[in-house]
């Protein structure tokens, strides 16, 4: 696996934030409660959509679309139905953006994912609006499952809410947005002075029995882990642990936006170290370690646990084009893995833009993100 420098061009910008919320089942009455202290008891929320007063989400521009080779995204993920590959980011109700061939991006200008936020976010996460931070989807037993975070900068009263659609549609040739996600309520939630984590940045992973699990997590104790029932929601009893950390010497813990990805024998955690947000003076980076088992431990490639501080870095700015780059996530389309991130361009004054490569894997099974391969948006 070849520690790399970034040193092509490419795209994106965007923001971040995340809501908490709570249901109790009692006497067979469905009753939905928001508050801080017991977010962690979440259930499946269909019943809490009905009759829930949901805040619109504020459209930054008037409605509309527009075509570009290089989308403006922060913290990016991707989701393929159909042909189509939707391109989700940190925005007032999710910034979105869809595409045939991940080279000419359309981009939902003031049209969010999330028309609506639940309300519950506004009464967990004081602060919280609809700016929602660093979403994660996946399909899983016919549906399609999106985490999103609710959240403020520097704190950790926080939740991760749960959304759900059978389908994900284009945007319509009126310029509406038809797909309808189910509140499904949140999956966890922190809260500050009683936590030492941060329920932000969530990731699903499915292990290879078909299980779900989510790990999260952004500086605090650090990156977390924890398995899902069938319906997404905390599996009882819990069994919440730290995989990964960041060691500096300093009171930070900066490291945040985990991402496991399966290849061959292995789980690859892919976490982000140090600072974003801060355009030009950025320092993100990313690093990598693998293990056997989804729970660990994660192994960095000198045999360091990612608990204890291990990491081998894989990507980072070349102080050329970009200045740094953090946020990934990796996929396998068609026939190839792909890896994106947000990257803060020299150029362009520090603006985040997309960056996606392709994965190669060496002869003993570790990333390789090499520069020459580094897809140029804007040259395609």
């Amino acid at each position: 696996m070849k520690h790399t420098n970034l040193n092509s061009r490419t795209s994106a910008q965007s923001g971040k934030m995340e809501p908490r919320h709570k249901a109790i089942r009692k006497a067979g009455t469905l009753l939905r409660k928001v508050s801080l202290a017991c977010c962690w008891l979440s259930l499946p929320a269909a019943a809490q959509q009905e009759g829930a007063d949901r805040t619109p989400a504020r459209g930054a521009r008037t409605p509309g679309t527009f075509t570009t080779a290089e989308p403006m995204v922060h913290d990016p993920v991707m989701a393929e139905q159909g042909g189509t590959y939707y391109l989700m980011s940190t925005g007032r109700g999710i910034q979105v953006a869809e595409s045939s061939d991940r080279k000419t991006w359309r981009v939902w200008r003031g049209v969010p994912l999330v028309t609506t936020v639940p309300a519950w976010t506004h009464d967990s996460v004081p602060g919280f609006r609809d700016h929602i931070w660093a979403p994660d989807i996946i399909r899983y037993r016919g549906r399609w499952w999106l985490n999103y975070s609710c959240s403020t900068f520097g704190k950790n009263t926080s939740a991760i809410g749960l959304l759900s659609t059978d389908s994900l549609r284009p945007l319509s040739a009126d310029g509406t947005n038809t797909i309808r996600w189910r509140d499904e309520g949140a999956i966890v939630c922190s809260k500050g002075g009683r936590d030492n984590w941060n329920a932000i940045d969530g990731n699903f992973v499915i292990d290879d029995r078909g299980n779900p699990w989510l790990t999260f997590g952004s500086f605090w104790d650090g990156i977390q882990l924890v398995r899902l029932d069938s319906t997404m929601h905390i599996a009882r009893p819990s069994n919440q642990r730290t995989i990964a950390r960041r060691r500096t010497g300093g009171r930070d813990n900066p490291i945040e936006a985990p991402f496991i990805f399966r290849h061959g024998d292995y789980y690859y955690l892919f976490i982000s170290w140090d600072y974003c947000c801060r355009g030009s003076q950025s320092t993100y980076k990313v690093a990598v370690g693998r293990s056997h088992k989804i729970d660990g431990p994660y192994l960095d490639r000198n045999g360091k646990d990612m608990a204890e501080g291990g990491g081998t870095v894989v990507l980072e700015g070349d102080k050329k084009v970009f200045e740094a780059a953090g946020h990934c996530a990796v996929y396998h389309f068609a026939d190839r893995d792909i890896f994106i991130c947000h990257g803060y361009s020299i150029n362009r004054g520090g603006a985040s833009v997309l960056i996606e490569r392709p994965v190669t894997w060496t002869q003993d099974g570790w990333p390789d993100l090499s520069p020459g391969q580094t897809r140029t948006l804007a040259s395609q």
